[in-house]
């Protein structure tokens, strides 16, 4: 276990030094740890040089069944926890905020009636962030949009529905119902941040249409610091996905600028382990997800 922690370690961190610090170890013992583990298994698995390290053949195909080890041996140690402590196993919940803010509180009192001894650990966050944690076993399933296919090795993904990207002002805003995105310049746009799973699909929108940059752009993921500067007197623009802000439209409290942005849609859905036989708890959520959806009328397209 020691040898697959330091291995994967190093790989989703990209460096010895970086991998050292994740595990409190010195960066010459998790460098012996790696070499022994090429030792035993008499293959190299990664190439190291001064701007970091790279998989080898060998070490991509070993790194998603080590992911897979470890996670399977952390949800058993916590399945034994649990049970010591005379507890029900928890399911644990990685989700972004547009899950966590429109569809999700629905699914989780949904599945608190299918399975009311079952403790739920819910948390948002950037998609890549919660997806190292879905691998290592700290989460059991992720509800996200899907990312790059180089990200989704040993990860299976099942679409719930797809998601728009929208600008959001507050109801009374001087820009509502305004279709000119040039407007948005005169005013607070908030942004999404390097990383986000949104950035991408916003900035290939507005380089489309030549704008290259907003003079008083302010690069955010918070969601409650963009709902204070949206609807406080700054009346800032929020760039955001469309589920962040359902229930502040559908209460009066903000409106989406009509402008199309159907090309910034992107698909939302459960990511999980793959070849890995989903817990009694795990499959009652995803039955969750399907009546929360049918009882609410999501404005989405049904779990396939």
């Amino acid at each position: 276990m020691r040898h697959l922690s330091a291995f994967v370690e190093t790989v989703h961190s990209g460096s010895l030094k970086a991998a050292a610090g994740r595990t409190f170890l010195t960066q010459p013992a998790i460098s012996k740890t790696l070499k022994d583990l090429e030792q035993i298994l008499a293959v190299s698995l990664l190439r190291r040089d001064r701007g970091g390290i790279e998989l080898t053949r060998e070490g991509a195909v070993f790194q998603q069944f080590a992911e897979q080890s470890l996670a399977a041996l952390n949800h058993g140690l916590a399945s034994l926890d649990a049970l010591g402590a005379g507890a029900a196993i928890p399911l644990r919940i990685g989700a972004l905020p547009s899950v966590a803010a429109d569809l999700l509180p629905d699914v989780i009192l949904g599945f608190a009636e299918l399975s009311p001894a079952t403790p739920v650990t819910v948390e948002d966050g950037r998609i890549g962030a919660l997806v190292d944690r879905l691998r290592s076993g700290d989460l059991d399933l992720v509800i996200g949009r899907m990312g790059p296919p180089e990200t989704m090795n040993g990860l299976s993904f099942t679409q719930l529905y797809t998601e728009q990207v929208v600008f959001a002002v507050a109801a009374d805003h001087p820009l509502q119902g305004s279709t000119d995105i040039a407007a948005l310049s005169d005013w607070r746009v908030l942004y999404p941040p390097k990383g986000a799973a949104i950035r991408p699909l916003v900035d290939r929108f507005l380089v489309a249409r030549g704008i290259t940059d907003w003079p008083k752009r302010i690069e955010t993921v918070s969601e409650a610091f963009g709902r204070a500067l949206t609807l406080g007197p700054a009346q800032a623009v929020w760039t955001i996905s469309q589920g962040v802000v359902a229930r502040d439209v559908a209460a009066g409290r903000m409106r989406t600028l009509p402008i199309d942005t159907a090309e910034m849609a992107g698909p939302v859905g459960i990511l999980a382990r793959s070849e890995e036989d989903p817990t009694p708890p795990v499959r009652l959520f995803r039955q969750a997800l399907l009546e929360a959806q049918r009882e609410t009328r999501h404005p989405h397209a049904p779990l396939r």
